[in-house]
C-alpha cells in the first residue's frame, strides 16, 4: 500500500485563496516621498489610469490622491490561475510634515507615474543663520 504524502506547511500555505489575503491590501497606492530644499515630491505608480480618473486634493497640512484603475474586460475573463493586480478605486492620504504653498502644487502623468511637486511656504524653508560672538 502507497503511503499518503504528507502536506509540509510550506504546501499548505500555497493554497489559501488569493483573494484572503489580497483585501487587506485592497484599494492602497504606494508612494515615494521626499523634499528638496524647496519641495515636497509625492511619487507614485499608477499605470493604467487616466488623468480624469484621478483626484489630488492638497490642503496646507495634507495631501489624498484619489483614483480608479479601470479594466472593462475583467468581467468577460473566466478562469484566472492568478489575478494579484488590483482594480478598482484607490486612496491615499498623507499628512504633511512642515507647511505648504498648496496654491502653487502641480501633479504630472508620466509613463504611468504620478509625480506631485508642492512648494514648500516661505516659513518653513530651511535657512541657515551664523552665529554672532557676543
Amino acid at each position: 500500500m502507497a503511503k499518503k504524502a504528507e502536506t509540509t506547511p510550506m504546501q499548505q500555505q500555497a493554497v489559501v485563496n488569493p483573494s484572503d489575503w489580497m483585501e487587506e491590501f485592497e484599494g492602497q497606492l504606494a508612494v515615494d516621498i521626499y523634499q528638496t530644499p524647496s519641495d515636497i515630491v509625492i511619487k507614485a505608480p499608477i499605470a493604467g489610469v487616466r488623468p480624469q480618473d484621478l483626484d489630488v486634493t492638497i490642503t496646507d497640512d495634507t495631501v489624498t490622491i484619489r483614483g480608479e484603475r479601470r479594466d472593462e474586460a475583467l468581467d468577460q475573463i473566466e478562469g484566472y490561475m492568478v489575478q494579484e493586480c488590483y482594480w478598482g478605486s484607490f486612496s491615499r492620504m498623507y499628512q504633511l510634515p512642515i507647511a505648504v504653498d498648496s496654491d502653487k502644487a502641480i501633479a504630472k502623468l508620466a509613463n504611468g507615474i504620478l509625480t506631485i511637486s508642492i512648494p514648500k511656504a516661505a516659513k518653513a524653508r530651511t535657512k541657515s543663520i551664523a552665529v554672532q560672538l557676543d
